[in-house]
């Protein structure tokens, strides 16, 4: 059965659409795409989705880029590149300018699909997943490909159990007991609940998988009408859903947990606060994804930098860290962490004390700063003393604060006090 299940793996191609923005992320994508957005002190958010690809035995990969996609595409070629195509392997980025039309833009969804037909058609596989480029989580799509298989379904939902009013801001699904979709509504106000668990919902993770050819003639169709917005949840599932057979796969049966993971692990990071607290989770004693796990690696980019160092020893001036993550290249100097999460090439200096601080690659904070609750951007050197997560209004005048009192801090908002 497993070489069964491997050998659909090998038959499919994946087409992660990796194009959005993130606007709620505010000026952490002013620069980069969602999906190029750091994660876990070391990875980008796209590595889950290409990671999940790879380690299913997916080999085959396409990559819709659209806004503002140069870091993420210099991510790819640094970190992508070891595919073969000796060895039937590939990952092509595919952005959206490249194709001779008269709006080069995607204009949804299944347009970002639809514009690369003839690349998908000319690797010639017999099963597609397409997959969202911007969540967290670890699945063997394999077995979700199976499911799709033996089911017989023009297409299969990749879906997580939600609390029913909690996915009112999902594609949600209304289904039977045997997983067939009976209704699939975007953003219902009263979302449909499952048939066995009336205080939960089927939300839409965004991935589905079709037969490849099935799928284009769809998408070809879908092209020429005026009235389409060109989307996969709003416009084709839910014509499968009225014409023909789309099951529902649930998260659980596929999701990938090591022993400490006691929950199916996704998570939307599109927001500040949802982003702050993916992080810091990752700090627990036992956090709710395990990323050292080596069954299952989220493969990366990494920069060549050599060990994290702490240095003082002194009272007041000591070098440590309690219930962090520090990465390769940091300097801690003299400075306390709690619940932090230091990415690569972080340098904090004496006296300094930080407390929930998201710190992205080649900070620097200076003397004496206490920082609270923070997200601090690629490169932001904090000055000496800043004192932020103790005074709302200060902090309201100043970074962009959250109603939940995260703050995020940008270099034009630190270059903004000294001016």
């Amino acid at each position: 059965m497993e070489n069964e299940t491997q050998r659909l793996a090998q038959q499919s191609m994946a087409f992660v659409l990796a194009g959005g923005r993130g606007s709620r992320l505010y000026e952490l994508t002013d620069i980069r795409a969602k999906p190029a957005m750091y994660f876990g002190g070391k990875t980008r958010i796209i590595d889950f989705a290409l990671s999940n690809a790879v380690n299913s035995g997916i080999r085959r990969i396409g990559v819709a880029t659209q806004y503002k996609a140069h870091s993420l595409i210099r991510h790819l070629q640094r970190g992508w590149s070891f595919f073969r195509a000796e060895r039937n392997e590939s990952l092509d980025i595919l952005p959206a300018s490249q194709q001779m039309n008269d709006e080069n833009w995607y204009k949804g969804t299944a347009d970002a699909v639809a514009q690369n037909i003839d690349i998908i058609r000319g690797y010639g596989p017999k099963y597609i997943i397409i997959l969202a480029g911007d969540h967290i989580y670890k699945q063997d799509y394999s077995i979700m490909i199976k499911h799709h298989v033996e089911s017989g379904a023009d297409v299969t939902v990749g879906c997580i159990e939600v609390p029913r009013m909690e996915a009112t801001g999902f594609g949600v699904m209304k289904v039977d007991g045997n997983d067939k979709i009976l209704d699939f509504v975007e953003k219902p106000k009263d979302p449909p609940a499952m048939p066995e668990n009336p205080d939960m919902a089927l939300a839409s993770m965004g991935i589905y998988v079709f037969e490849t050819e099935y799928l284009c003639k769809l998408l070809e169709k879908d092209r020429d009408d005026p009235d389409s917005s060109h989307d996969f949840g709003g416009d084709i599932v839910p014509q499968i859903v009225r014409d023909g057979l789309a099951v529902a796969h649930p998260f659980s049966r596929s999701c990938v947990r090591s022993g400490i993971e006691k929950e199916p692990y996704w998570r939307d990071v599109g927001t500040v606060d949802a982003f702050w607290q993916a992080n810091v989770d990752l700090t627990d004693f036992e956090p709710k994804l395990d990323l050292y796990n080596n069954d299952w690696p989220i493969w990366t980019y990494s920069e060549l930098t050599p060990p994290a160092k702490f240095i003082h020893n002194e009272e007041g001036r000591r070098g440590h860290a309690v219930s962090s993550m520090v990465a390769g290249g940091c300097i801690i100097s003299g400075s306390y962490l709690y619940r932090c999460m230091m990415y690569t090439g972080v340098r904090t200096h004496s006296f300094a004390q930080l407390e929930g601080v998201v710190a992205m690659p080649y900070v620097e904070i200076g003397r004496n700063a206490r920082l609270k609750n923070v997200v601090i951007d690629r490169g932001v050197k904090i000055p000496e003393g800043l004192i932020v997560g103790e005074d709302a209004k200060a902090d309201d005048d100043r970074f962009r604060r959250t109603d939940s009192g995260i703050c995020l801090i940008t270099q034009p908002m630190i270059d903004a006090l000294e001016s």
